[in-house]
């Protein structure tokens, strides 16, 4: 396997995770049929684009990744469309999130490169 194919995978479960928890918000605790039927396929991709990328790139390492990325793109999702505030501890929080993915990205040896 390539190296970016992994990174390709993890991206795709990245995006599918994001518009599941995105329908699940919308499902309105599992009320309403269309978001809900969103929410498990698009789960279902996310965590089949997960286990292919677990063929290459470490449990940990992808994990950390995946569920960081995807925190930060649903906290700004949550901000922007269902207009969620993020006070000053939060934004902390997140950019902390993203320094720690970018340092796992740029020096751990651990990933393929």
């Amino acid at each position: 396997m390539s190296t970016l194919k992994p990174y390709l995978y993890l991206a795709v479960a990245i995006v599918f995770e994001v518009i599941g928890t995105s329908a699940l918000k919308e499902s309105d605790g599992f009320t309403r049929l269309g978001p809900s039927i969103v929410t498990a396929l698009a789960y279902a991709v996310s965590f089949g684009a997960l286990a292919l990328t677990l063929k290459t790139i470490p449990v940990g390492l992808a994990y950390a990744i995946w569920s960081g990325v995807g925190i930060v793109l649903i906290a700004t999702i949550g901000w922007i469309r269902f207009r969620q505030t993020l006070d000053t501890p939060a934004i902390v929080g997140l950019v902390l999130i993203v320094a720690g993915v970018v340092v796992i990205n740029a020096f751990s040896k651990s990933l393929p490169h």
